[in-house]
């Protein structure tokens, strides 16, 4: 399971990712509205935990945002200093499924998480298909014919990436903010050293990986396949 963890507030933020992380979670970090909205535009997550008080937007916005789109579904826990009633009802009016006030303890957001993660099971179809590939992004498997693919898991970071884009470029800072989800560093080369690999993997399947210099990466199928 994925959640994208809104909280700009870092200590915070990085504790509660390694807390999600023990619980079982897919976790990324964002401390800023606008990397928020674009993470939830160009990439599919069972949860959105977010707080409202962000350095560069509010985060009802971001809200606000997100329900206009097609992910409109996906269930929403606001997590915020603002404890007032008005508050409270003005985020449940704009779309979100829960409510917590800080401080809280983390028996009781665990539970809400995985309640509301149960309640909205079964209603996303994740599939993405790409010549003989097929990604299904919420269990985390890419297959060729059926058969998983044997990847490290920031290979399969680097690939699933590619796949949600598939035929857009995806950006150097996309995929840096995807494989960095527990806050562990990457090497400089680390990410065109994964590159590499999957283009060995995938050029018998008749796909290559094209780098656009200044832009990032493009996913494509090769004429002839």
């Amino acid at each position: 399971m994925r959640i994208l963890l809104v909280e700009d507030d870092t200590v915070l933020g990085d504790g509660l990712s390694r807390s999600l992380a023990d619980w079982g979670f897919d976790v990324t970090l964002a401390i800023t509205g606008a990397f928020a909205d674009s993470a939830l535009s160009t990439q599919p997550y069972d949860l959105l935990i977010l707080d409202l008080g962000l350095p560069d937007m509010d985060g009802r916005d971001v809200l606000r945002q997100l329900r206009g789109r097609y992910q409109s579904a996906i269930p929403v826990l606001i997590l915020t200093a603002r404890d007032g009633l008005n508050d409270r009802v003005g985020g449940l009016e704009l779309g979100a499924d829960d409510y917590m006030t800080k401080p809280f303890e983390l028996r009781e957001l665990e539970a809400r998480v995985r309640a509301l993660l149960r309640r909205s099971q079964g209603g996303f179809n994740h599939d993405i298909r790409f010549g003989q590939l097929v990604l299904d992004a919420r269990h985390q498997q890419i297959t060729i014919h059926g058969v998983p693919m044997t990847l490290p898991p920031r290979e399969y970071g680097v690939l699933e990436a590619l796949l949600l884009q598939a035929g857009r470029v995806v950006s150097k800072d996309i995929i840096a903010q995807r494989l960095s989800v527990r806050s562990e560093e990457l090497a400089d080369n680390a990410i065109e050293v994964y590159i590499h690999r999957l283009r060995k993997r995938l050029e018998p399947l008749g796909i290559r990986i094209r780098t656009l210099r200044g832009l990032g990466y493009l996913l494509e199928q090769n004429d002839d396949a």
